[in-house]
């Protein structure tokens, strides 16, 4: 919660307890102060309190849409668990195809850190932000699988995905190609873990 939001909060309890001072107490409060000051009409308490309370109604608000506005634009860790938990899900059971030629269908130092950082963003939830989202890897250098450590602006968790990939031999197929002839594919199923904390 911002200084700003306190504040608000505070404004507005402060306006809604004067309110509640009765209109004797505040009359003879004048009195003892400048005896010789002209006497208030009820009517200008009644005004006075439903000033405060309007006042109060606004700082009320607008407090609560500072708190809105600092949800939206940091992740916390329950937000964060819940949507690495989801890309997780998202990648587990993935077939990709490459060609006889490549090793791996994937680049795990680039390409697929982008993808793991996108299908977290995407089950963040409504009120998790669009960025902030960070999956750095961590090793092994090898084609075949890969650690990553998500963490994300806001939240203190930090996550560990491991990805691993194998052939899938039951998946290959052959795609056409030029003059008639076909290119075969190789498919490539990949597994994907997480658990709470860094790699």
């Amino acid at each position: 919660m911002t200084s700003i939001t306190v504040i608000l909060f505070v404004m507005s309890a402060v306006l809604i307890a004067m309110t509640c001072v009765r209109a004797d107490r505040v009359r003879s409060w004048r009195e003892a102060v400048n005896p010789t000051a002209p006497e208030v009409p009820d009517s200008a308490f009644t005004a006075a309190r439903v000033t405060f309370l309007v006042m109060a109604a606004f700082g009320i608000y607008y407090g609560f849409q500072s708190i809105s506005l600092a949800d939206s634009t940091a992740w916390s860790d329950g937000e964060l668990t819940s949507a690495v938990s989801g890309a997780t899900d998202a990648l587990d059971g993935v077939t990709a195809y490459a060609d006889p030629h490549e090793n791996a269908p994937v680049d795990f130092d680039g390409e697929y850190a982008l993808r793991i950082r996108d299908e977290v963003v995407a089950h963040g939830g409504a009120d998790a932000p669009d960025w902030g989202v960070d999956a750095a890897l961590t090793g092994p250098d090898a084609s075949d699988e890969a650690y990553y450590t998500i963490t994300a602006d806001g939240a203190a968790t930090a996550f560990c995905l491991h990805v691993t990939i194998r052939r899938d031999k039951s998946s290959d197929y052959e795609a056409p190609g030029i003059a008639g002839k076909t290119w075969p594919q190789r498919a490539y199923t990949f597994t994907a873990t997480s658990h709470e904390d860094e790699c």
